[in-house]
């Protein structure tokens, strides 16, 4: 067997393989002994198959099977030893009138060749790391919330502003008929208010949908419809009472506390607000990580100039799914997917210069962070080691957990990583500066 490459350009090549018939010949004259020993053949005593009938009926199936993983072995072989590192995989270049007749093969494959590039992480655009708080508009509405959460509900015979009516949304012809509870401060405009203002148990009157509450998520939910039919709703339903309740609040008292974060973990609304303030901190501190790691991965594409061997790529592309594409889906997708690879290609080129590695130990020691996390939201605080060890070799025993934690684990260290070796700006901001500034 010779195999030999032929450098196109700095991104493509062509590498030839010859097999010769010694190969392979062995192989396939092993398979075929064994085929004859176990064939069923009427008219042969099983073993008596002459060997001339067997290569007849099965010859070319063995060497065919037998040369393509020859083949494989050796290309994928001959990656490894050269040390090439290619994008996708080899395409064969096809070959007219192909004959399994001779005894010797020659076949070529295009290869797509990874760019030599550098990364400077010294970031030409300044970046920012929003530093998300809680304002007081944020804190009183967490409040209230939880006041309504733990408050009580108070039967009445006739509704005022700022009930809850439950009741029946009806009409016959688009099919709904959905049971619900309104809350009559998320209705839209004073007519609509009107309707339910005044009603008792068993009065029923007709609203439209359109413009009926301040948000279309709540139409959807309500009268049971699809997202996309919501929007432009412009129909009569008919409402018919079935209860009215008034929402008592909880009183911000010792035993609302002690019911929220344990006994006497919180003592007064003051530090109720600084509670609210801490957990709303650690929530959006993942968000505000995500949206740096974003703006740094932007930056480094942006800067980090290198070519692509495009048209192997979309060959590659072509040929890669279940069903082949043309050439106009293989482009349309390629462009989709270039500027993941060439984030793909950066973060492989920091990974490996920077020796930052996943050990088993670290996945482990991470799987178990997780479990205590989750652990403390069901109000087990303070689980044993045993118990952590026993769930996390659970976990660390799937290997889909397994490749998605570590791809989790990875991004941290990258992110970490990041944080040390590329500058950029503090800026403090409320959720609602973050979403402005990010989404508007």
């Amino acid at each position: 067997m010779n195999i030999t490459r032929e450098n196109i350009d700095e991104l493509n090549a062509v590498v030839k393989v010859d097999i010769a018939k010694e190969d392979y010949a062995g192989k396939v004259e092993k398979i075929l002994k064994d085929y004859r020993k176990n064939a069923n053949i009427p008219g042969f005593r099983k073993g008596h198959v002459p060997m001339g009938m067997v290569k007849k009926q099965y010859g070319q199936a063995v060497l065919v099977d037998e040369v393509n993983k020859l083949l494989q072995d050796s290309l994928n072989n001959y990656l490894t030893e050269e040390k090439l590192d290619v994008l996708g995989n080899p395409i064969p270049k096809e070959q007219e009138n192909f004959d399994w007749n001779k005894e010797e093969y020659t076949f070529e494959f295009e290869l797509g060749l990874a760019p030599e590039f550098d990364v400077n992480l010294e970031l030409e655009k300044p970046v920012t790391h929003y530093n998300i708080v809680a304002d007081e508009k944020m804190v009183n509405n967490q409040i209230e919330s939880i006041r309504k959460q733990y408050g009580k509900l108070i039967s009445k015979d006739e509704a005022e502003e700022g009930d809850i009516v439950a009741g029946t949304f009806k009409n016959e012809e688009e099919g709904i008929e959905k049971e619900t509870s309104v809350e009559l401060e998320k209705l839209k405009g004073k007519r609509n208010l009107n309707k339910f203002v005044g009603a008792k148990v068993g009065d029923s009157f007709t609203l439209k949908t359109k413009n009926l509450f301040e948000d279309d998520h709540e139409l959807i939910q309500h009268l049971g419809i699809e997202h996309d039919k919501a929007h432009d709703l412009d129909i009569e339903v008919e409402f018919t009472v079935k209860e009215i309740n008034h929402r008592e609040l909880a009183e911000l008292n010792q035993e609302l506390f002690d019911k929220l974060f344990g006994e006497g973990k919180v003592t007064s609304e003051d530090e109720l607000k600084e509670k609210i303030k801490e957990d709303a901190a650690k929530q959006f501190k993942q968000q505000s990580d995500q949206q740096l790691m974003n703006d740094m991965t932007k930056q480094l594409i942006e800067q980090t100039k290198f070519e692509l061997p495009k048209e192997f790529l979309q060959k590659w592309i072509q040929t890669v799914g279940e069903k082949p594409m043309t050439e106009e889906e293989a482009k349309e997708e390629y462009e989709k997917s270039e500027e993941g690879l060439r984030y793909q290609l950066i973060e492989g080129k920091i990974v490996n210069e920077n020796n930052l590695t996943v050990e088993f130990e670290d996945l482990k020691a991470f799987a178990k962070e997780k479990i205590k996390e989750q652990m403390a939201q069901f109000g087990q605080m303070n689980p044993g080691d045993k118990e952590l060890d026993d769930i996390a070799a659970r976990i660390l025993s799937n290997q889909d957990e397994v490749k998605r934690m570590s791809e989790q684990l990875m991004n941290e260290k990258l992110l970490g990583f990041y944080k040390e070796k590329m500058s950029f700006e503090e800026k403090e901001v409320t959720y609602d500066e973050f979403v402005k500034e990010i989404y508007e």
